[in-house]
């Protein structure tokens, strides 16, 4: 047995902004795919997915006991697949950002899940909300507390423009340039970050009235007009919006930003060179940059891995 693949996903603007209501605009990221498959000979470099896929089992069975209505899976061809040493065969990086376990949750759904709402479908708003909200029930095993998109957009495998928490929509961005200048790229940190502690750092400054207006004034204030910008494919209005959420993401997410990047990200700002902003939760995987002239930035950053994700 061989499931389809489910790709990994960049969330290029709206990291934390969108718990609190920000726009954000996701993007399927092919590069990282994984799909299910059955090791019957349980060899040892399945064995740890396998294991992880029985404890998720396990949450499924009591998540469609607590709640019916949302969801129910056929478990007995999901415990039977289990047992016989069903894993998740993928290349996405854990704990960089780009949506491992995303990937997972939407391939578990798409095999198991009864009456699923399709690819296939005319997407409603109501459908992409039903599935954002199993999503993030299933999600939430992993995470501790999820906003189902990350699975959603593996799902779809469409990019996803938010708009707020209750209202998402498939988008149409521009499609890339061959020979652009411009570029989005993937910068490695060299360590992975841990989800849930960074969450908890942000939960926590939010009790600060101080960190709250900063947020609503300025992060969600640029967030949202990068956004725009991207969507409208107007680059010179981008690249002042995104400069300023760099410089707002420095002053006031540090603890995010892994200590030996402190200096880089500065270098970017103040040469123009490229812009750096968190990709996920940070804390460490990978961060993601902006430049409107890719040559420029390798230069800069010569001494780093770039992935270039987006062209324009």
């Amino acid at each position: 047995m061989r499931g389809p693949l489910f790709y990994s996903k960049i969330l290029l603007f709206g990291e934390y902004g969108i718990i609190k209501d920000s726009r954000g605009l996701s993007i399927p990221y092919n590069f990282y795919k994984g799909a299910l498959k059955i090791d019957k000979h349980h060899t040892i470099s399945t064995h740890k997915s396998n294991a992880g896929l029985k404890r998720f089992t396990a949450y499924l069975e009591t998540l469609q006991i607590e709640n019916p209505k949302l969801v129910s899976f056929d478990m007995e061809a999901l415990k039977a697949d289990a047992e016989n040493g069903l894993y998740f065969d993928s290349s996405i990086p854990q704990g960089y950002g780009v949506g491992s376990s995303g990937a997972l949750v939407a391939a578990i759904y798409d095999k198991y899940a009864k009456d699923k709402i399709t690819v296939l479908e005319n997407l409603t708003r109501e459908k992409l909300l039903t599935l954002k909200a199993i999503f993030a029930e299933m999600e939430s095993f992993f995470h501790g507390k999820s906003s189902g998109l990350d699975p959603l957009n593996s799902y779809l495998s469409l990019p996803i423009l938010i708009n707020s928490k209750d209202n998402i929509e498939p988008a149409g961005i521009p499609s890339q340039t061959e020979n652009g200048k411009g570029a989005v790229f993937l910068l490695d940190s060299g360590s992975t970050g841990e989800t849930a502690p960074m969450v908890q750092i942000f939960m926590e400054n939010m009790k600060q009235e101080g960190f709250r207006n900063m947020l609503k004034d300025q992060f969600v204030k640029h967030t949202d007009a990068c956004v725009e910008d991207f969507l409208q494919g107007d680059v010179k209005s981008l690249f002042g919006n995104i400069k300023q959420l760099s410089k707002v993401v420095l002053d006031n997410f540090k603890p995010m930003i892994p200590v030996h990047f402190h200096k880089l990200w500065k270098k970017g700002i103040d040469s123009n060179a490229y812009y750096l902003k968190l990709c996920g939760s940070g804390g460490g995987g990978y961060m993601l940059g902006f430049t409107e002239d890719i040559d420029k930035a390798r230069k800069a950053l010569k001494d780093y891995k770039l992935e270039v994700v987006y062209s324009f």
